[in-house]
């Protein structure tokens, strides 16, 4: 610049003696415009310098806010994402994979990525609150829905974002938090079923405080309708109270100590008494007080479980009595039975003394003989009744019998040589197992005696129209013997008998020496040796008896 205008001066003003004073010229132009220059690039400088400043602290809070926004996102463990409305791009933090399992390459970056996670159900009702939400422009938002983890699970989810506005008031960015919140879900879904056995139990629920005083059951902080069904109180009227005061004059004091006991010792009770409704009308209850303690292994609450018992009590007063009853008439019964089968054993056998001294002497008119001919008979039933009334009255008279190890195959040749004639005469066809249990741990005299009976019913109930056919066999099945005795004779209808077939004196066939007794005494005996016995029977095709022992 000074040597343009040199130039132009000297062109103008050519004279010598203007020559100096030109010189001077330029050279303070030149000094002027350096100092300009440097006072120019002065504030240039300073002005950088400043806004350098600026960005170097923003940069600062920047990084800082970047630090706390990580530190938070770790500690809240909640997946954060940033969507850019415009533009419909969505940012997610590593929550995204810590909390759902995602790969971060697999994540979209779009809105629609983010909805088809949420479970269907949730899904359009979440879209049209959220689209709502972001027409009307409020700020803050939130929202509860299931989101798809990786695995195909889903998770309950608190989702919160806050809206981002341009200066026309136009949503152009929003920023939220997921908040898994599944364990929290699970536990208000099991208080809230909890809530619900609670307030819908038929017994009665109360609840106390830990602690009590002046020696009574600690205050009442809840109660269920249940409750005040069956005392009379509503909850405003108890709450605060101590179940005391549904002691009374016939409470039992004695399980109520038992019960303060239980408290101070921290031990779960149960008890029954008499306690008294809000009327003071006397009702049995089953009390119970079961403590609750806390995570600190401390007793917050009490919880009681009350069923009133007034009706299970009356039963029981009734059924002891009837108990009482029964065995009263069982001991009249059995003395009525030794009185029968021993008091009349003895004229009995003088009655049949004289009639065998009477057979002695001939009696000439036909109508006496047939008098004494039904007489004889009919005494001879009569005695052959006590008989049996005494076998019954020995086995129910001895509960317990002594028990040995007996052999089978010995048993059944004594009662085959008892009835070697019958056997002989109608040549049933007889098939014995015993191999697997060759002993059997039982009274040798009552399972003769069954065995007899058994096989005495099936001569005697054979089949005119086929050959007898007769199976016994003995197999150990864990710890118990069965023995197995079946025929082919002519049966019996279970349908109508069924019940009948082991009671005293029950005849199903037209048999003349049959008195329907055996069957009785071979349940009795065999109940008595603490076994059991069975039957299975088909009219004119069998019958099976099966006998379990413990062995």
């Amino acid at each position: 610049m000074a040597a343009l205008c040199h130039k132009i001066l000297t062109t103008y003003f050519s004279k010598l003696e203007y020559f100096y004073l030109f010189f001077i010229k330029d050279i303070l132009f030149i000094l002027a415009t350096g100092f300009i220059f440097r006072y120019i690039l002065s504030k240039n400088e300073k002005r950088n310098i400043s806004i350098f400043e600026k960005l170097k602290s923003t940069n600062e809070e920047i990084k800082e806010s970047n630090e706390k926004y990580d530190i938070v996102a770790k500690a809240t463990s909640d997946t954060i994402w940033d969507w850019k409305i415009q533009e419909d791009s969505i940012n997610w933090n590593k929550g995204i994979e810590s909390v759902f399992g995602y790969n971060p390459a697999d994540v979209g970056k779009t809105s629609k990525w983010w909805f088809d996670k949420i479970h269907p159900e949730d899904s359009i009702r979440m879209s049209i609150k959220l689209y709502s939400f972001i027409e009307q422009k409020t700020e803050k938002w939130q929202d509860q829905y299931r989101f798809r983890c990786a695995d195909g699970t889903y998770k309950y989810v608190l989702d919160r974002g806050f809206l981002l506005k341009d200066e026309n008031g136009r949503a152009i960015r929003m920023i939220g938090a997921i908040q898994d919140i599944t364990k929290q879900k699970e536990e208000e879904q099991r208080l809230k079923l909890l809530e619900t056995v609670i307030t819908q139990s038929k017994d009665s629920i109360l609840i106390t405080e830990a602690n009590s005083t002046d020696r009574k059951i600690p205050k009442i902080v809840y109660v269920n309708p249940a409750f005040s069904h069956m005392s009379g109180y509503l909850s405003h009227e108890i709450i605060g109270k101590s179940p005391n005061i549904f002691k009374g004059p016939k409470s039992d004091s004695e399980e109520l100590k038992k019960l303060l006991r239980a408290i101070k010792n921290k031990e779960e009770c149960l008890i029954e008494t008499i306690s008294y409704t809000k009327k003071k009308e006397e009702y049995w209850v089953r009390f119970s007080m079961i403590p609750i303690f806390n995570n600190e292994e401390n007793i917050s609450h009490w919880i009681s479980i009350q069923r009133d018992i007034t009706d299970e009590k009356k039963l029981e007063t009734e059924k002891e009595h009837l108990i009482r009853e029964l065995t009263q008439n069982n001991k009249d019964l059995k003395q009525f039975s030794y009185i029968t089968s021993h008091n009349l054993r003895a004229p009995l056998s003088n009655l049949i003394g004289l009639l065998n001294l009477i057979e002695d002497i001939t009696v000439e008119n036909p109508e006496l003989q047939e008098i004494l001919s039904g007489f004889t008979k009919s005494t001879h039933l009569l005695n052959e009744t006590i008989n049996d009334l005494v076998k019954v009255i020995i086995i129910k008279d001895n509960p317990s019998m002594q028990k040995e190890e007996v052999s089978l195959k010995e048993v059944f040749e004594n009662v085959f040589s008892q009835l070697s004639f019958q056997i002989e005469l109608h040549k049933p066809i007889i098939k014995l197992k015993f191999d697997r249990v060759p002993l059997l741990n039982t009274n040798k005299a009552y399972i003769e005696s069954i065995l007899l009976n058994l096989l005495t019913n099936s001569i005697k109930y054979k089949s005119e129209n086929r050959k007898l056919k007769i199976s016994i066999t003995a197999e150990q099945i864990d710890h118990k013997a069965v023995l197995t005795f079946k025929d082919n004779g002519i049966g019996i209808d279970l349908e109508r008998n069924g019940d009948k077939v082991f009671g005293l004196y029950q005849r199903f066939h037209n048999y003349p020496d049959s008195k329907g007794l055996g069957l009785y005494l071979v349940k009795s005996q065999v109940e008595t040796m603490g076994g059991t016995i069975s039957i299975e029977s088909e009219v004119n095709k069998g019958t099976t008896f099966i006998i379990t022992f413990k062995n």
